[in-house]
């Protein structure tokens, strides 16, 4: 079983966020970066089936800058063989992103092409299915779990209201999100370990294609304002609801 994880270094959901001086990018001053924590469950999904066949191996790819490869490690650490950086100089959005995997896993072998459902810090679901397209292999969004037996992947997949199971043949693509797969906390040995384990890094063959224009903080909410108490209060709120917030 060839695994191959695409991953992606993002804010801690935690961190307080402060536009920088240029007012199109994000101060990382004081910011703590994480392995996107979907991503974390496909890299999870990838151990555990590489375990159950009992041989294999856990290559993790991403598009980034040098910091980047701190975030290989972390999923080194977890447990993959194997990390390669796609070096770019700026941040690869979307289509950019998608282009600059597939360029490099095209010349490689494998089974499995995991993302995680989405990235946290731009919410975008469309890397993974671009991806896909692009190496031509079939993929399955928002797998919760999934099965391999025989060359064909059986895949549970959330959508609203319910879930869906689907079949496809390997390789295929899969993007997963929180289900059956729990990721993992590294252990001393695993981090040891990843320190020594392969990590090469390779210029993007695709620039970024996009960029942002500019940021803004939301706007302020507004004071609160107390109308009354008790039942005696409720014309008021209904005219203010009616006149002033226009809700009703």
């Amino acid at each position: 079983m060839k695994s191959i994880v695409c991953i992606k270094r993002v804010p801690d959901t935690e961190a307080r966020i402060r536009i920088a001086g240029d007012g199109s990018t994000i101060d990382p001053s004081g910011v703590k970066f994480v392995l996107n924590p979907y991503d974390e469950f496909a890299v999870e999904a990838a151990l555990k089936h590489k375990e159950a066949a009992g041989q294999g191996d856990v290559t993790v790819i991403s598009v980034g800058d040098a910091a980047s490869a701190e975030t290989l490690r972390s999923a080194l650490a977890m447990g993959a063989d194997a990390a390669v950086l796609v070096k770019a100089d700026r941040s690869a959005e979307g289509l950019a992103a998608a282009k600059a995997l597939a360029a490099e896993i095209g010349g490689r072998e494998y089974d499995l092409l995991l993302f995680g459902m989405k990235a946290i810090d731009d919410d975008l679901q469309a890397v993974g299915p671009m991806t896909a397209e692009l190496l031509g292999i079939p993929v399955a969004t928002a797998v919760t779990e999934f099965s391999v037996d025989g060359g064909k992947v059986t895949a549970h997949r959330e959508i609203e209201g319910g879930a869906e199971v689907v079949e496809l043949r390997m390789p295929c693509a899969l993007t997963i999100t929180k289900g059956a797969y729990e990721p993992r906390y590294p252990n001393l040995k695993g981090i040891m370990a990843a320190k020594k384990k392969p990590l090469e890094e390779k210029p993007a063959t695709v620039e970024a294609q996009a960029s942002s224009g500019a940021l803004s903080y939301p706007p302020e909410r507004q004071a609160g304002r107390i109308v009354g108490e008790g039942p005696d209060a409720v014309p008021e709120l209904l005219r203010l609801l009616r006149t002033e917030a226009k809700v009703i």
